[in-house]
């Protein structure tokens, strides 16, 4: 594989973390990953979204043991220092749906600088997407 790119609709904390792990994984094996954050992701792309990231509602209970085995591990316990650590593994874009930055009120100044821009959902598919060895929504 040489491309994947993937597609984020979920902005909580454990459904972030599959994704940016399948992320740092092909990036730190050279691999160009692309991700697109739609929906409520597009919030995670902001500095204030990617620091209050929180778990999902229906895990809650089981927050302090996810994090305590995400701190055994090694792996930032951050959302925004996950972020850094998947930019500086290898060739990763972190892109936000233009229609929803519009809906959630993302501009691109608010953007943390790990991020790629903002982007019209259909030029990710046809440039990113589909020139992708494999595309994995989340």
């Amino acid at each position: 594989m040489n491309k994947l790119a993937i597609v984020i609709r979920n902005d909580s904390y454990d459904q972030l973390y599959t994704p940016l792990t399948f992320a740092y994984t092909a990036a730190q094996k050279g691999i160009e990953v692309n991700i697109l954050f739609v929906l409520w992701a597009v919030r995670v792309l902001t500095k204030q979204g990617a620091k209050t990231v929180q778990m999902d509602p229906r895990h809650a209970s089981e927050e302090a043991w996810f994090k305590e085995r995400v701190c055994r591990d090694g792996d930032p316990l951050s959302i925004y220092d996950f972020i850094k650590v998947v930019k500086q593994s290898g060739p990763v874009n972190f892109y936000g749906c233009r229609l929803a930055a519009a809906t959630f009120g993302v501009e691109a100044p608010q953007l943390i600088q790990e991020a790629s821009g903002i982007a019209d959902p259909l030029w990710f598919l046809e440039e990113k997407a589909i020139k992708a060895d494999h595309c994995q929504y989340f």
